[in-house]
């Protein structure tokens, strides 16, 4: 924790002071300390609920219902025996100290839980018209479409934020204002938005010409209209080690002849498969692509995916698969959009 000295307090401040210390840092704990920053207790929320339940005011100084031999753990002990113990002692907070018990840091159990920080771009496209929506896009864009409580691309980006993806642009073009207006600049959900804006149609891969500067790390693209349980950090860390230019997500998609289907030879019937299943894989639109593939990108034309692939094949670049499991829903009619509204609170609990 970077700013335990944000919920430093001294024993003679009130139980109120060391709640709003508490309220506006969000650790559930402040550490009471002396001038010298020797740590003397803790105090937390349920301290202080204990001590009102005792008739204290929220005027008494804070030492009345401090904890005055708290857990703690010392300066340089491995963090991985440090989180041991604070799973095995069900601690959610652990002061650090140096030899001379003066506190140095703080651990919190769910900076340790979260994703690792990701640098690479995540850019979403959310410049289609969506008319195979009919009504339901003439007043609003496709992306912003609700899904559940939230607009299909708020779900797309708490996805990525909860995989540790933090710096986002979203390539918009109809009714780019109501995207815009909605997410600014993505400060509001702990995320960095930017913006391409195309003022005509580019395709699924056109509008990454338009990007102010060129990426040094891979970024991955993701259409605007997904619903999917992917795990995008995964396909990253696989494309980086597999060294390819491009990687193309890819789901199964399975149909039946409704007929028995006839195998012949030379106008001989050697079998009759009945309602046969046939498997393909597909696009699952999203994609990690190097930043050498963004070379084959022609400036502000249009531009689809499948074409960018196309030109990375045949100038003998690598682009490989990956395959998609669990929850994918490609939202391009409303049938599929009434789908995703009744799947949303059991696959996305």
């Amino acid at each position: 924790m970077n700013n335990w000295k944000q919920i430093l307090i001294t024993p003679h401040q009130s139980i109120r002071e060391a709640l709003l210390k508490i309220d506006s840092v969000g650790t559930q704990m402040a550490l009471v300390a002396d001038e010298n920053c020797k740590l003397l207790g803790t105090v937390s929320d349920g301290d202080i609920r204990r001590g009102l339940l005792k008739g204290m005011s929220l005027s008494d100084a804070v030492d009345k219902c401090m904890y005055r031999n708290p857990h703690t753990a010392r300066s340089g002990e491995c963090q991985d025996a440090i989180l041991a113990r604070m799973r095995r002692e069900k601690l959610h907070q652990l002061p650090i100290l140096d030899e001379d018990n003066h506190i140095v840091g703080m651990e919190i159990l769910d900076d340790y839980l979260l994703p690792a920080a990701r640098e690479n771009w995540v850019v979403l496209m959310a410049g289609g018209l969506g008319t195979r929506l009919g009504e339901l896009t003439k007043a609003t864009p496709k992306p912003m479409l609700h899904v559940g409580d939230k607009p299909l691309l708020e779900i797309i980006i708490r996805r990525f934020l909860d995989q540790g993806f933090r710096k986002f642009y979203i390539s918009v073009n109809y009714m780019a204002e109501v995207i815009e207006s909605y997410f600014g600049n993505g400060e509001h959900l702990g995320a960095e938005i930017r913006y391409v804006r195309e003022v005509k149609r580019m395709g699924t891969a056109g509008s990454l010409s338009l990007l102010p500067e060129l990426p040094v790390e891979p970024l991955i693209v993701a259409n605007g209209d997904l619903l999917a349980n992917i795990d995008y950090a995964h396909m990253l860390d696989v494309h980086v080690d597999s060294g390819f230019a491009a990687t193309m997500g890819v789901s199964q998609y399975e149909f039946q002849i409704p007929y028995g289907v006839v195998c012949e030879e030379n106008g001989l019937i050697r079998r009759i498969d009945e309602k046969p299943v046939h498997a393909s894989l597909i696009s699952a639109g999203v994609y990690v692509l190097s930043p050498a593939a963004l070379a084959h990108v022609p400036s502000d034309s249009f531009f689809d995916m499948p074409a960018l692939f196309k030109s990375l094949i045949a100038g003998n670049m690598n682009a490989a698969t990956y395959k998609v499991h669990g929850y994918w829903l490609d939202i391009g009619r409303a049938p599929d959009y009434q789908k995703a509204n009744a799947d949303i609170n059991t696959v996305f609990q």
